[in-house]
């Protein structure tokens, strides 16, 4: 054993790039190739390997440190003979590579083939989610290896620990076995497809081991010519979290009906009274303020199930969540403390958050801590659709396009303009007497507005 410095290697034309994670600390064993720190530029990030084996004793930079080529990154406790192959050089992510590497001495070290994981061994969830995520069970081929590093950049750990996945679970596919995003997105797959236990934390009870069959191959080129379109981010990111939300919750659709004649005509009066303002009521600023009132009414709506799906978490706030459609999809801004707001402030508070979306400029705190969602296709058209639930909520309202119908006043048929409403619940939680009852009295609000000063 002999005590020597670790330094930065070199990175091509990166210098001066900032230490954004810290990858090891004193008194860990590492690997030659190992990565150490997380640097990122300008252009891209990047992992710096260790050169040689050994034990951690002390480390000589911290988070926002400015590093280059030669910076003691560290001080190694290193085994003898145990120097990185000649090739070894930083993994970088982004638009600008590093420098290229040398040829090939030897090959780089692999780790030994992990072995299979009791299927009822679930990954535990990132301490820090915004939303609680799916944790993924160990799969027949994947099993998490105690004091491994995985080998990944920062936006695949982000990916990740988007969908509650456990990097030391998962093989990279990449170079000196790096894990690159399709390989996070295999593993999520095949946790769902192969039948291994999905964790029961994210949503509470269910969540049993699926025995469904293999996405099904083919090669369509053969039918006809095709095109490649790869998903957009949004769509990668809410995929994963829709399917685990359809299979995982019991869901149930109300269907109704609401009488939006009078609040129309008053909407329109409104919006000329405000034409000097640039404020603009839309009929979803009122529909919220409703399911506001509606909420009060049937807390239950208003509510969570706890991690093990024993208990009801009732929540004294009013975050109401509504779908924007954006270019590459949906995203759910949240109109917090709903409860607090007039119409007017709802609908303005709306509108910048729908312009932020379309322009890609939300920010994560824009679309947390949603108590309740509503999804408006009525500018799209429809007569009524089954929305899927946002875990953790319990239920979801859907809204279709509104129409002119005849509606029988006592005496007569009389054209009336109604709001087709969906809503879906989780039957866990909400039955379908409650559910028929909170469509029941929100389509009276929506009816007379009134109704909400009681």
């Amino acid at each position: 054993m002999s005590m020597m410095e670790i330094k930065v290697p070199d990175i091509g034309d990166f210098k001066e790039v900032e230490v954004i994670e810290l990858l090891v600390k004193p008194g860990d064993t590492v690997k030659a190739d190992q990565s150490l720190v997380t640097v990122e530029s300008d252009k891209a990030s990047m992992e710096i390997p260790s050169s040689h084996a050994g034990v951690v004793k002390e480390l000589k930079v911290k988070l926002g440190d400015k590093i280059s080529e030669g910076s003691v990154l560290l001080m190694l406790e290193a085994q003898e003979g145990a120097a990185a192959p000649a090739d070894s050089a930083p993994a970088a992510s982004g638009a600008a590579p590093a420098a290229a590497p040398a040829p090939q001495a030897s090959p780089a070290p692999q780790a030994a083939a992990p072995t299979p994981a009791p299927a009822t061994a679930p990954a535990p969830l990132p301490p820090a989610q915004p939303q609680p995520t799916m944790a993924f069970a160990a799969t027949a081929t994947a099993a998490a290896v105690p004091g491994h590093k995985p080998h990944a950049s920062p936006s695949v750990r982000k990916f990740a620990r988007e969908l509650g996945v456990d990097l030391t679970r998962v093989t990279g596919s990449g170079p000196k076995g790096r894990i690159l995003q399709q390989d996070v997105q295999s593993y999520v797959k095949s946790v769902v497809a192969g039948g291994a236990a999905a964790a029961t934390g994210a949503t509470g009870g269910g969540g049993a081991g699926l025995n469904l069959l293999p996405w099904p191959s083919l090669d369509f080129s053969k039918f006809g010519a095709t095109e490649v379109q790869p998903l957009s981010r949004i769509k990668k990111i809410s995929g994963p979290n829709l399917h685990r939300n359809w299979v995982m919750i019991p869901h149930v659709t109300q269907f109704d009906e609401a009488d939006i004649t009078d609040l129309e005509e008053f909407r329109k009066s409104s919006n000329a009274a405000l034409a000097k303002s640039g404020v603009k009521l839309t009929m979803l600023a009122f529909v919220i303020k409703a399911c506001v009132a509606a909420l009060k009414q049937f807390p239950n709506f208003n509510s969570s199930l706890d991690e093990k799906g024993e208990n009801l978490i009732l929540k004294q706030y009013y975050h109401i969540g509504f779908a924007a459609d954006t270019p590459n999809g949906l995203v759910v801004p949240v109109i917090k403390d709903a409860d607090k707001k007039g119409i007017s402030q709802i609908a303005e508070e709306m509108g910048a958050l729908s312009a932020q979306a379309r322009e890609g400029k939300l920010k994560p705190a824009d679309m947390q801590g949603a108590s309740f969602t509503i999804s408006s296709l009525g500018g799209i058209g429809g007569t009524a659709f089954t929305p899927i639930i946002n875990a953790p909520e319990v239920a979801i309202l859907g809204l279709s396009r509104s129409a002119i119908k005849p509606v029988w006043d006592g005496k007569q048929f009389a054209p009336r303009l109604m709001l087709p409403l969906s809503l879906s619940y989780d039957h866990r939680v909400i039955d379908g007497a409650m559910a028929a009852r909170f469509t029941v009295y929100l389509a009276e609000v929506l009816a007379d507005m009134r109704k909400t000063l009681l």
